[in-house]
């Protein structure tokens, strides 16, 4: 299985001694109400506020600071997984580096070897949480290293919306993101899992996550690209174990000017009548972006399907979509399909002829490309949002 997920990366170095440790920061707050207005207002550009309106609870992490407000819901968990680890032994058996494989690359392997920061979330079973449940990965010093590990546990017959966004302080330019994040959804379980990503000029991102399904579980993937990062690599892979489990991908990635996105996703279906879908949209104003899914039918009436559409609004930049189907089981039913133009003048000038300017046109039809149909959990506000900026910067064109 590992091996499916590590060859589908791409090989780069990074030199990690051009960021900075956050450890012993001197620029550490206390509590979230020592937040600056401004960094306030990042956290909000990803879908995280800092008031005790939620019962579902909330996590925070500001540099090396970690941040709780407790569930109020009987049946869940919200844990600083290096407390975790401590309170519960068998997390560490059961669940510690058993989905994303510490050895992947130098990625996991750093954070691996660093003190563990992040969270263990667990749903009990049957417990079913109506409400999303928000955590937040805050980089506030320029150059810094955030390096976490997280996982989240639903037993069966659980359901949750889990809602991360990742961000820095508006001033902030660059910094190195790694995230090692593993999912366990047990039967009966569903799993929405919602990344908002909004970050400066001169971030490197590096996500390496994995997910494993059970009989009947469903995993729903939605990633939100709002500001990209100045590179981002990321490959997640999820293993539909049991029988009847299903993974869906969905994705909206805004590429900008020198920025350089690789998104992909590998789902191994070895469950009986398992199924998984991959959907990107990109808007591209310039930089590169590869849109991969590769999708594996390993058991009998597997089924799949991969759309990758891209919108080039600039001269510049390049898109390369690469849906990859493998079959390895005669009866897996397996499609794709891959999209790469620009907005239709013709379709701009029906619209002015119906009263609207021509930005206005080109950020109406933009909209109408990113509708995905992403499963929305009282969420539609953060994600109204992102969508008008990415279409109103299309219509600006700029």
């Amino acid at each position: 299985m590992n091996d499916l997920f590590k060859n589908s990366l791409e090989d780069l170095t990074i030199d990690f001694s051009k960021f900075n440790k956050t450890a012993n920061d001197k620029n550490q707050i206390n509590s979230m109400n020592e937040l600056k207005e401004d960094e306030i207002n990042s956290l909000k550009s990803v879908g995280f506020n800092t008031q005790e309106d939620n019962d579902s609870g909330k996590f925070m992490m500001y540099g090396n600071a970690i941040f709780t407000i407790i569930p109020k819901i009987e049946g869940v968990e919200i844990i600083p997984l290096k407390d975790a680890l401590e309170m519960f032994p068998y997390i560490k058996e059961k669940y510690y580096f058993k989905a994303v494989d510490k050895d992947l690359d130098d990625f996991t392997k750093t954070v691996y070897e660093r003190e563990q920061n992040g969270y263990f979330i667990r749903v009990k079973k049957n417990t079913v949480v109506t409400a999303p449940l928000y955590t937040a990965l805050f980089m506030h010093k320029e150059m810094s290293t955030m390096c976490i590990h997280n996982i989240v546990v639903l037993e069966e017959g659980a359901q949750l919306h889990l809602v991360t966004g990742c961000t820095a302080g508006c001033s902030i330019r660059g910094g190195l993101h790694i995230a090692a994040s593993e999912y366990f959804i047990g039967k009966n379980a569903k799993l929405i899992n919602t990344m908002i990503h909004n970050w400066g000029t001169d971030f490197i991102v590096r996500p390496r996550s994995a997910t494993i399904v059970e009989e009947n579980g469903i995993f729903i993937s939605n990633y939100y690209s709002a500001n990209p990062a100045k590179h981002i690599q990321t490959n997640p892979f999820t293993f539909l174990k049991g029988k009847n489990a299903t993974a869906k991908y969905l994705s909206v990635i805004l590429c900008l000017p020198d920025t350089y996105s690789n998104i992909g996703g590998t789902v191994l279906m070895a469950g009986e009548n398992s199924g998984a879908e991959l959907v990107a949209r990109t808007v591209n104003h310039g930089g590169t972006v590869i849109q991969s899914g590769l999708l594996i039918g390993a058991a009998k009436d597997s089924r799949a399907h991969v759309d990758c559409s891209g919108l080039m609004l600039s001269d510049n930049g390049i898109i390369e979509a690469v849906p990859g189907l493998k079959s390895m089981h005669p009866d897996a039913k397996m499609s794709h399909e891959a999209a790469i133009g620009k907005i239709d003048m013709g379709e701009v000038n029906y619209l002015q002829s119906k009263g609207l300017t021509e930005m206005e046109a080109i950020a109406l039809i933009v909209r109408g490309f990113l509708d995905i149909g992403i499963e929305e959990v009282a969420l539609q506000p953060e994600l109204e949002k992102i969508i008008q900026q990415i279409s109103e910067l299309s219509g600006h064109g700029d």
